[in-house]
């Protein structure tokens, strides 16, 4: 549910446009429950979003690996970079308080410098605010990104995602 959360909707509009999107799943979701499951809602919820091109690499989630264990994923990603070859590349930022977000930034940040990535980062908030450089206006779109997160049922039991959502985006705009 991050990539909805975050930038689900600067997705949608790539997509409207006729930009490929690929989306990456970094983690398994096995400690937000059934990882079958989590991915399941994942391709529904991208769906709404016109995504369908989805790439899980199922790391395990909810700790904060060393350097060296986190050289074979940084490895990995800037190999996928490297042959997707993107104009633009979305991650979560580097002040995340969310472990797995937090890991998932210096991940990205280390493939691109491995793949001496020259084009456009969008760094984007999912939970922790962040300074805004862009702030990108999906209010066409927001309809579709409620719905792509409905799908999310899993997590939804848990929290309100919805109105979570909804208040930061208030925030933001």
């Amino acid at each position: 549910d991050d990539e909805v959360i975050g930038c689900g909707g600067t997705l949608a509009l790539h997509r409207e446009q006729g930009d490929p999107v690929t989306v990456v799943i970094a983690f398994d979701g096995a400690l937000g429950g059934d990882p079958a499951r989590r991915r399941r809602e994942a391709l529904a919820g991208g769906a709404h979003l016109g995504l369908a091109e989805y790439r899980f690499l199922d790391y395990p989630e909810g700790h904060e690996p060393s350097d060296g264990e986190l050289a074979g994923p940084t490895r990995a990603l800037a190999e996928l970079i490297e042959r997707e070859a993107p104009r633009v590349v979305y991650a979560p930022w580097r002040g995340e308080q969310h472990v797995d977000h937090r890991v998932l930034s210096r991940a990205v940040a280390g493939a691109l410098d491995l793949a001496r990535f020259r084009g456009e980062v969008g760094w984007y908030e999912v939970w922790t605010p962040l300074a805004a450089a862009c702030v990108v206006d999906v209010t066409r779109v927001w309809p579709a990104k409620l719905a792509a997160l409905r799908e999310h049922a899993s997590q939804l039991a848990a929290s309100d995602l919805e109105r979570l959502t909804t208040e930061l985006a208030a925030h933001r705009g």
